[in-house]
Formats: C-alpha cells, structure tokens, sequence
C-alpha cells in the first residue's frame, strides 16, 4: 500500500488540521464542517494528479478547436455515514461527474470499551473497472475502512481503490496494509501515533460526527 501522508509536506492541510483539533474552534460545528469540506477539495486536486486523461478536441468561441485534457477514467467517490458527508461534499465539488456510494457503518457496543463494526446500508453503483475513492475523515483501527470496502465488493471489483482520511492513527494505517490489495493508495493529513482504550486517536480531534452534527445518545 502506497502511503501518501500531507503532514510531511506541510501546507493548507496543515492549518485547517490545526483548527480542526483545536478544543477552542472546533466547537464551531460550521467552521468544522467546512475545514472538512476544504480538506476534500485539497484531497481531490492532489489525487487528481495520479489519474489517466484522455485528449479531446473543445470547440471554442474564435471557431478553432483545443485540444484538451479530460478524465480518462470513471470515478466512484464513496463515504462512511455520517461524519464522511462533508468530505464527501469537498471531493464532490472537484469530481463533479463522479458517480457516487454510501456505506452506514458503526460501531456497536457490547460493553463500554467492546464493540463490533455493523454495516447497515449501502448504496452504490456498479463497481467493475471503476476508480473508488473512499472517504472517512477519521481511520482509527481501520476496522470500519476495511468492512466498507467489503461491502463495496458486493457492486463489483474496481480498477483502483484509494483511501483518503484526515487523520490516521499507526495501528490502522498498519492494518489496512495487511488486509488490502498492494496497489491501495491511503491519503491521509496526518498519521497519530496512538489509539485510546476507546479506540479514539490520539492526540486527534473527538467525534468528527459529533462536532459537525451534534451529539448522539
């Protein structure tokens, strides 16, 4: 698995990550939505860099035609409900034809620290050849990244899977790359050395769900 790790290089990631984890603005559940959405669109232009193009002629208004360069390949954006939505929304804007997929996948307490991965729903179109992205801002254990492409199977095999989440801990970035195929790509902002008793990164951000929709019971 190809590891592609923003945090590395430091840019415009940099600065809405640092906003995103800040217990002082994050709180503003707009702002936090948006960073979100921001960091889709960032996300989006960069992986756009490693897709196939096709040249194709464009009739312009002077009655000479250009010759331009277009996506070569079908893309499938998928995310994970619900705190995927507003990454999902930044990736949409940027791959604005793409056809797109919904995984509700979450985690199901047995006991306080114990809990399983339950997929619920997926909507997706058919897969075969296709170019996945998958989106979740927040890759703990990688356990839910994993069920979801899974699940995403049932629709068909894609060409090419890339994962892209905000933050990463070690463990899952490790894990998925025991589990996935070798030519997966993984974009991630950051990657945090550490996962909680509750299976939250660590230093991380809390909930992503939670602070762009509210609390849960």
């Amino acid at each position: 698995m190809k590891v592609h790790n923003f945090a590395e290089h430091p840019s415009l990631v940099s600065q809405y990550l640092a906003e995103m984890r800040d217990i002082n603005i994050q709180g503003d559940r707009l702002r936090f939505r948006r960073n979100l959405e921001r960091l889709g669109e960032i996300f989006a232009y960069e992986i756009s860099k490693t897709l196939t193009y096709k040249t194709v002629p464009v009739g312009t208004p002077l009655g000479v035609e250009a010759q331009c360069q277009v996506l070569g390949e079908p893309i499938v954006l998928a995310t994970i409900f619900r705190a995927g939505v507003p990454f999902h929304s930044g990736f949409l804007r940027y791959f604005d034809n793409a056809e797109n997929a919904f995984v509700s996948a979450y985690r199901k307490y047995k006991e306080k620290e114990n809990f399983d991965i339950c997929i619920e729903y997926l909507a997706s179109p058919h897969l075969d050849g296709k170019t996945l992205i998958l989106v979740d801002p927040m890759l703990a254990t990688g356990a839910s990244m994993e069920l979801s492409y899974r699940a995403l199977l049932t629709k068909g095999n894609p060409g090419k899977l890339h994962i892209a989440s905000v933050i990463a801990s070690k463990k899952a970035v490790d894990y998925l790359n025991s589990v996935l195929p070798d030519d997966v790509e993984l974009w991630v902002g950051v990657i945090d050395d550490q996962i909680n008793a509750h299976s939250y990164i660590v230093p991380g951000l809390g909930d992503a769900g939670d602070l762009a929709y509210g609390t849960k019971e």
